[in-house]
């Protein structure tokens, strides 16, 4: 298939970008989705998403002039258009690849990303700091700060939201709207009064008047004060109902705007953008738009992997039952026999298996929204009333309520269980969605029970043992398919705190964690009976038989997908050494070794990093003829 692109091939950096006409802006909209289709088709990416904003980015990066103007784009996984007209259009093609451009906002890849996300709902944040160190600097630019509807239910987002109109500095919010409709679009009327409430004529009476008052003494001024502003947000709350809440905040709101109407949109930013005051940009977008598939299912295309253009279809497909299948038939069984089971999660429903048992059970399925500090606490809450609470969230995304799952949980000994997925190396979206960290931040927490399965058919079971302990449990698996193995019928329990010695052996003693299990197992297999092989299944709390073991090998690997600072081998190293055993003779821990790991394929990052067959074997092998 081949792909005309009239405007986007007369581009070749951003001053080219910034030279066009307006009147061929439409045109390279429309080239630009083509364009995202097709490369995201190959390299898999956040469409929707990024459909959904074609306009808008056009507007914003026209209208402002980058890199001395600063633009933030939160969550960033709808940057690419951004990455596209910022001199990045011809490694665009690129994405998401090994050594190719990231799928996020990244500071040290181009001048034009002011700010590196990947977790949502930080833009105000960090947008309203980059103002305030502008303005100490005594430098003149615009700060914008585009987030998402979505995003905004966060609790940073809005402690950010409600500090940055309090301090009443030159920054713009844009809100886009593309999902939750927070109040209508009533079409003609509404761009002709913000066109009336944007326009610099409007706003200069509008400070005049202000000023005048301010300069009527006593009691009638302020009456007048407050009749003023009274009738000013009736009549705008009349009209957009939202402005209230935002101009009270102490933003001047404008909107909502169609963020499709790209005259439009560069208008009211060509009226905003001299302002000197806080002000809140509403945007009405739709996801997905433009490619049908994409319009008529946004949450498939949010994330997609490599696809057919003409239909939509993925091109990956895997025989194997993921491990996110897996939890998800497992907790649908048992919650059957159990209507104390609770599910939550935080905005993610498909992603983390449980849409299926939000339609079984849709009074006992709750979405907080982006609101991972919220939903722990709220699964708290559930648990002290007899309900027994699985929160399901990414292991990069429970890092946001670390200090919920210590205070609120696991202070009081709450038996919520916990299930991360993505555990470990998730791939193309890189450092900022890898499960790198958490066993290390969970094994800290005192009375916290952390499992890891080596194979779907024990996460199944682990599922179902978390439920039987009454302590706050955590079930840590990987982004992707399973090993094929089969499922057992019926659910059992996993002893508590108990390893699994697969194979004994007389020298070297190999204890892996989690799901790098089959090429361990592979690797030792390779040898004869002087190596040996451990599931170490449960994490916390580590199994007392490991002194015997420990007293037995002084040549032991441990294999994990996690940091080393911390992580499994590291709790075995002071399990160890707080039970006397310190002369161990070679003790080598197969992990991340203190790194931001890079986006690319699982596939090759695990082999980059040493967690494949052939970099265990190799290090068994170092070991035992050591």
């Amino acid at each position: 298939m081949t792909f005309d692109y009239k405007i986007l091939n007369e581009i070749k950096g951003y001053s080219d970008f910034k030279a066009l006409h307006r009147d061929k802006l439409p045109l390279l909209a429309r080239d630009l989705r083509t364009y995202l289709v097709e490369v995201i088709s190959k390299n898999g990416g956040h469409l929707a998403s990024n459909l959904g904003i074609v306009e808008l980015a056009i507007a914003i990066l026209y209208t402002f002039s980058l890199p001395k103007d600063k633009v933030i784009w939160d969550v960033g996984h709808q940057c690419y258009i951004h990455k596209i007209l910022t001199d990045r259009k011809e490694k665009f093609s690129t994405i998401r690849q090994v050594n190719g451009i990231s799928g996020f906002p990244k500071r040290s890849e181009s001048i034009f990303d002011t700010f590196g996300t990947g977790h949502s709902s930080t833009s105000i944040s960090a947008g309203i700091g980059i103002a305030t160190a502008r303005d100490l600097k005594g430098e003149n630019f615009k700060v914008i700060s585009v987030i998402g509807d979505g995003s905004l239910t966060a609790g940073i987002a809005l402690e950010a939201l409600n500090y940055a109109g309090a301090v009443d500095k030159d920054f713009i919010v844009v809100l886009n709207d593309n999902e939750m409709s927070i109040s209508k679009n009533v079409g003609a009327l509404s761009s002709y009064l913000n066109r009336i409430l944007t326009g610099k004529i409007a706003n200069k009476i509008r400070e005049d008047i202000k000023k005048t008052l301010q300069m009527i003494p006593g009691g009638v001024g302020e009456s007048l004060r407050k009749f003023v502003k009274h009738t000013e947000l009736t009549v705008k709350g009349f009209v957009v109902p939202p402005g209230i809440i935002f101009e009270e905040l102490g933003y001047q709101y404008v909107g909502p705007v169609d963020g499709h109407n790209l005259p439009l949109l560069l208008e009211t930013f060509d009226n905003i953008k001299d302002h000197k005051k806080p002000i809140l940009l509403h945007v009405n977008t739709k996801k997905g738009k433009g490619y049908e598939p994409a319009e008529n299912a946004p949450t498939k295309f949010h994330g997609v992997g490599a696809f057919k253009i003409d239909s939509g279809d993925s091109l990956k497909s895997s025989s194997n039952i993921s491990y996110t299948n897996v939890f998800s038939k497992t907790i649908i069984k048992i919650a059957e026999k159990d209507d104390k089971v609770v599910a939550i999660t935080a905005a993610m429903p498909s992603g983390t298996g449980l849409e299926e048992f939000s339609k079984k059970f849709p009074e006992r399925f709750f979405d907080v929204g982006i609101s991972e500090q919220h939903g722990v606490t709220f699964a708290a809450g559930l648990a002290t009333e007899g309900f027994k609470p699985v929160v399901a969230i990414y292991s990069t995304f429970m890092q946001r309520a670390y200090d919920m799952l210590i205070h609120d949980v696991a202070l009081q000994n709450l038996p919520v269980v916990f299930v991360l997925d993505r555990a470990g190396i998730v791939g193309d979206d890189g450092p900022t969605h890898h499960g790198m960290f958490d066993i290390s931040y969970l094994r800290t927490i005192p009375g916290f029970v952390i499992m890891a399965p080596k194979d779907e058919n024990e996460l199944q079971h682990m599922i179902y043992t978390a439920f039987q302990i009454n302590m706050p449990v955590a079930v840590r698996y990987p982004r992707g398919a399973g090993r094929g193995i089969a499922l057992d019928e019926e659910l059992s329990c996993i002893e508590f705190g108990k390893f699994e010695l697969i194979r004994d052996g007389n020298e070297v003693m190999v204890i892996s964690v989690g799901h790098l299990f089959e090429d361990v197992q592979n690797a030792v297999n390779s040898f004869d009976k002087r190596v040996g092989l451990i599931n170490m299944r449960f994490i916390k709390p580590i199994d007392e038989n490991f002194v015997e073991i420990f007293k037995k090998y002084k040549k032991i690997v441990v294999a994990e997908e996690n940091v080393i600072a911390g992580g499994a081998g590291s709790a075995l190293l002071e399990f160890a050494a707080l039970n006397g055993i310190t002369d161990f003779e070679q003790f080598k821990i197969i992990g991340i070794n203190d790194k931001f790991v890079e986006h690319g394929s699982q596939k090759f990052l695990r082999e980059k990093y040493g967690l494949t067959y052939d970099n265990i074997k190799e290090t068994i092998e170092g070991v035992l003829n050591a």
